[in-house]
């Protein structure tokens, strides 16, 4: 009975949390900084408000920054109307939350609360943008994805399916494609004939709804793009920027962001272009490797993150919601630590190898500098953004420290990577006496 009601206590201090977090975080960004912190909301309204006037080929009739797919949540926040920004970005934030709260129980399921509190902590230090861009939609999607997973191989079609469903939104989800590629036995079956049903399904409505020519667009939209200012790769620009006039902010009016130019940049940023290519091979070439050594079930999650880390380490563009990517893979494996062994096969197998060992040191890494980047990130956006355009020392050396956080980041999981493939106890966890998730357990039965 003890135990009843102690879980029951958690429970109820969880979603008072949940409610108490999200509800400041649609404070701040409807009344306090609706400005600064969401003014992607506006423009989404703009779309959907042309969408409901003129159909999807207002939309998509011409080149458009993000995948078709984005339309959908745009309209369902819309529900509303489109005459008031106020009541918009509300319905947003109702929007989000209640993905939100699928996620949070989707985490609670699977074995521990610890994923999600964290990831409530991971919340409320991003700040308001957290909530009010099209990321926020996509990441209750990859957790959900990613615990599918971890509960048990047999989801994997439905994860397949819901990522794809995410890329159809933002194309990041898609990137969790290739470990999940590498994990299944059967990946045709099991992952791409999913994607690629999903994938048929949007086609299909654009081709109806008259967009199809442009259906390819946000992949060449981006092509132009210089170096945005809080991107990893503009840090020693925005340095040189405080002692020399050569380097200068300047605004991309098109795309209605902030950029660095300056002696090279012309050049750092299609270098970054494919640096960013190179470094999501390489990954999947480690995640390969873990596959021929039997353990593709156990690098899952750290090639994950792995993943999403370099996507926002290498990428020009550098948008402080990016930081978003990485919460799904440290959230799941926070909350779901029997994925991190892999397969019951592979843990009998390797039980020799491997040792109980509770939460690796790679994950403990990661979650710590997950956090720490996500307040130096809303130090820097909202509140300290106009300083950093301006030239502010101080918050530039606050916008570097948080890039120099994400490299950490990148690290701390391809050392994970690393730990599995060389089965390696001190980074690998091993937790087979603990109770597993009951998913898991009627899977295997």
């Amino acid at each position: 009975m003890t135990g009843y009601r102690h879980r029951s206590a958690s429970r109820l201090a969880l979603w008072g949390a949940f409610l108490a977090v999200h509800g400041w975080l649609t404070f701040l960004g409807v009344v306090v900084v609706p400005g600064e912190s969401f003014y992607d909301l506006e423009l989404y309204r703009w779309w959907a408000q042309l969408t409901t006037a003129g159909g999807p080929a207002a939309v998509l009739s011409s080149g458009w920054v993000y995948p078709a797919g984005a339309l959908v949540p745009m309209l369902a926040a819309a529900s509303v109307g489109t005459g008031s920004t106020v009541s918009y970005a509300l319905a947003w934030c109702a929007m989000v939350a209640a993905l939100d709260a699928v996620a949070i129980t989707a985490l609670v399921r699977s074995g521990r609360s610890a994923g999600a509190w964290w990831w409530l902590g991971f919340l409320l230090l991003l700040g308001p943008v957290a909530l009010g861009r099209l990321d926020a939609v996509i990441v209750p999607l990859c957790i959900v994805a990613l615990v599918l997973v971890a509960r048990s191989p047999a989801h994997a079609r439905t994860a397949s399916a819901l990522l794809t469903v995410g890329a159809w939104i933002k194309v990041a989800p898609g990137a969790l494609l290739l470990p999940l590629i590498a994990a299944r036995r059967r990946p045709l079956r099991d992952v791409v004939v999913p994607a690629a049903a999903v994938t048929l399904t949007v086609v299909t409505a654009v081709l109806a709804s008259g967009g199809i020519a442009h259906i390819g667009s946000f992949l060449t939209g981006q092509g132009t793009r210089g170096l945005q200012v809080e991107a990893v790769g503009a840090s020693g620009w925005m340095v040189a920027r405080l002692l020399s006039a050569r380097v200068e902010v300047v605004f991309n009016e098109q795309l209605s962001t902030y950029e660095v130019a300056g002696p090279g940049t012309g050049v750092a940023a299609p270098v970054l272009d494919v640096i960013l290519v190179g470094a999501v091979v390489a990954i999947g070439l480690a995640l390969v490797l873990a596959r021929r050594r039997g353990v593709a079930d156990a690098a899952l999650l750290p090639g994950s993150l792995a993943i999403m880390a370099a996507l926002f380490v290498t990428d020009k563009v550098g948008s402080p919601q990016y930081l978003t990517w990485v919460a799904a893979p440290i959230a799941v494996a926070l909350s779901a630590p029997g994925i991190l062994r892999g397969s019951p096969d592979q843990a009998r197998l390797h039980r020799s190898a491997v040792e109980p060992q509770g939460t690796p040191p790679w994950l403990s890494m990661a979650a710590g500098i997950g956090l720490a980047a996500a307040a130096l990130t809303q130090e820097v956006f909202p509140w300290g953004y106009a300083l950093l355009l301006d030239g502010n020392g101080a918050m530039t050396v606050v916008l570097v420290l948080r890039n120099l956080l994400l490299i950490a980041l990148l690290v701390s999981a391809l050392l994970g990577i690393r730990g599995v493939v060389r089965r390696d106890p001190e980074w690998v966890s091993e937790l087979e006496d603990e109770p597993r998730p009951v998913g898991l357990r009627r899977a295997e039965a």
